[in-house]
């Protein structure tokens, strides 16, 4: 069988990933659905900044922040991506091979010890589940491309044998992966300004789904209290806590603040100023993992209050920054937004 390509001409060599997965970024790695969504978004030539509104709603759960993820009607409303589940009722390979030869992909969950670009991490050091895309696969090379976190990549041999268990007794205990359909057969090309011109209306109804209460106050206590398990435990349970809690929040208002700027040259300067503040939330999360590291690390007492109090200031600050800009927006200006937008694009 020769290689199938859902999108022709992607290489894990050549490929240039979106700049939210850039350097410049406070958080490269987002979590593996959201970051997902943005190269595969990318890849297709469509700008994946304007779907990152919906960042705005996380919230703090209690034992962990939101893990948000791009709605599936915005998707299909934004860039005419639809996405299903997918019934495995037979070898997730014999699914691949089908719907990548149609031109469709799939999303499925993955152990990420069979994928190489989490070397150093899980890459054959730790069984963990995350979510690829399949993009392409060659079946008698066993060799496959899927985006994953920050990229592009691709695997074969032994990766691809256990990655797709072909080599495996069947197993009527083994529970399939949850995996997706994605199809782009109705995919739609709108103007930067349209574009945006859909964002700021996603920005208003997820604005309005923000929590009633300041989470970072929430979680500052939680974390007082959680403080002497997480040191009894150690680190590995830390970085585990750490990924649901801390990466959670700092990865989602870091992509609120690209939204937020990337808006801002549409005709919305008021946005560029509760961006700082949501860009300060993910800074301040950074120093939060950090330290709370060494804290569990060394056993020793950790004052966090200034620093949640920080993140608290900044979250009602931000908020109060964007409702006043959302309320001084009316109907006629998403049409001037629309044509400032046009524009600078011109």
């Amino acid at each position: 069988m020769s290689r199938i390509e859902a999108l022709p001409g992607l290489s894990a060599g050549n490929y240039l990933r979106h700049r939210l997965h850039g350097d410049e970024a406070v958080w490269v790695e987002k979590n593996c659905y959201g970051d997902l969504w943005i190269e595969f978004i990318h890849a297709l030539g469509l700008e994946p900044l304007a779907m990152l509104p919906f960042t705005l709603a996380v919230d703090f759960e209690g034992d962990q922040w939101t893990f948000f993820k791009p709605s599936l009607e915005e998707l299909r409303d934004l860039y005419g991506i639809d996405v299903q589940e997918l019934t495995i009722w037979r070898p997730l390979i014999e699914h691949a091979v089908e719907q990548l030869s149609a031109g469709k992909f799939i999303s499925t969950e993955a152990d990420a010890f069979w994928l190489p670009d989490t070397a150093g991490t899980d890459y054959r050091i730790k069984h963990s589940k995350t979510t690829i895309l399949l993009a392409s696969l060659d079946l008698d090379k066993r060799h496959l491309g899927y985006f994953h976190n920050a990229g592009y990549f691709e695997l074969s041999g032994d990766d691809f044998t256990q990655l797709f268990r072909l080599d495996t007794a069947p197993d009527p205990t083994f529970l399939p992966l949850f995996a997706e359909l994605v199809r782009i057969d109705r995919l739609v090309r709108r103007p930067h300004a349209e574009l945006a011109a859909r964002s700021w209306g996603l920005l208003k109804r997820h604005l309005d789904r923000r929590p009633v209460s300041n989470p970072f106050r929430r979680f500052g206590e939680r974390f007082m209290q959680d403080l002497p398990k997480l040191q009894a435990c150690g680190l590995p349970h830390y970085h585990a806590w750490a990924f649901a809690s801390i990466r959670q929040t700092g990865a989602a208002f870091d992509l609120s603040a690209s939204n937020l700027r990337w808006l801002a040259g549409f005709g919305h300067p008021a946005l560029i100023a509760p961006a700082e503040c949501f860009g300060a939330i993910a800074q301040g999360n950074k120093a939060l993992i950090l330290k709370g590291a060494r804290a569990v690390n060394s056993g020793r007492p950790f004052d966090s209050t200034q620093l949640f109090t920080d993140l608290a200031l900044a979250w009602d600050k931000g908020m109060d920054l964007l409702s006043r800009a959302c309320e001084e927006t009316g109907p006629g200006d998403l049409t001037q937004t629309a044509t400032f937008g046009a524009k600078l694009n011109a």
